[in-house]
């Protein structure tokens, strides 16, 4: 195809997909039915994990929970059989340990099947200034965060490949599109996260296996005491995100097949600022959003599981 007639089909397209975006402004986009799927959840034991395993209980889907807490797991079991789950299978995992990743991983396999919603949500957070944090804390963020996305991919991505059919949910953050003050190691981590979702999902696409969706998830702070003492500059404009309220908004983002999902809503808006804003007013945005300060009251403890 010569050069005229692919940009003016790349036009065509552009305006078409504008226009499709829009009507879904006011028609909701059909949900998928995943009555059946197996959803493998790490850092399931609390918070954000919980509330989604609980959340996709009532979907009827069977559920494998990883975590490192086992007491956790037990509750968050407990609940999802509560709920409406066909099957609730837990593990205990430590998902920066690759080896064990690949292990409990195999065990899964052969104790459950073959995963067919993969949903990365262990996490942790120094919550320490980058000079002052520890190697080993450091090494451990990145680890959690970042690498362990690598193994969980590497073990469960060649059975959704092999039948075109799955779903890849990253948990990362909203600092993973935006940097903020006192979370270099955090920010590097979710940033690595995002990149890696982007890129795995792209290469699935260029293979043809468009039956893998992807879902990114950047959400601004959430009230689960993770980042307790952390403080919002503008509660109006960004929120401390209400935990349940989060959950649903990422299983209604895996029915929709909902590639980005960022909250709150305003997260769209500054995110697309920062990229576009020369740095000296990028910098000034930041300052009157309260990016400088955000991590000045955190009162957590050296780590904090998701």
């Amino acid at each position: 195809m010569n050069f005229f007639l692919e940009t003016i089909q790349v036009i065509l397209l552009s305006i078409w997909y504008s226009v499709e975006s829009f009507i879904h402004l006011f028609v909701p986009r059909k949900s998928k039915n995943i009555a059946g799927e197996v959803v493998l959840i790490t850092g399931a034991g609390s918070g954000i994990g919980r509330l989604m395993a609980q959340e996709f209980a009532a979907l009827g889907t069977v559920l494998v929970l990883w975590d490192i807490n086992q007491e956790g797991m037990k509750e968050t079991a407990k609940l999802a059989k509560q709920s409406g789950a066909n099957r609730v299978h837990y593990y205990l995992c430590d998902c920066s340990d690759k080896n064990e990743v690949y292990s409990v991983a195999d065990q899964v396999k052969q104790e459950v099947g073959d995963i067919s919603i993969l949903v990365n949500n262990a996490g942790i957070v120094t919550g320490k200034k980058f000079m002052d944090a520890p190697d080993s804390l450091i090494e451990k963020t990145v680890e959690v965060n970042a690498m362990a996305h690598f193994w969980t991919y590497k073990a469960f991505l060649p059975a959704m490949i092999a039948n075109n059919h799955g779903h890849l949910v990253s948990i990362a953050s909203s600092a993973g599109l935006i940097g903020v003050n006192g979370l270099a190691d955090y920010c590097a981590s979710k940033f690595a996260a995002v990149g890696f979702a982007e890129s795995v999902g792209l290469e699935l696409l260029a293979s043809g296996k468009d039956g893998i969706k992807t879902t990114i998830v950047c959400p601004y702070f959430i009230n689960t005491g993770m980042f307790d003492g952390c403080q919002t500059k503008w509660p109006r404009l960004l929120p401390i995100l209400n935990p349940d309220y989060v959950a649903k908004k990422i299983i209604h983002a895996v029915l929709t097949d909902q590639i980005y999902l960022l909250l709150p809503r305003s997260m769209y808006l500054i995110a697309a600022l920062k990229n576009i804003l020369p740095m000296k007013q990028g910098i000034l945005l930041g300052q009157f959003l309260g990016a400088f300060n955000l991590m000045d009251k955190f009162k957590g403890r050296a780590i904090k599981q998701e």
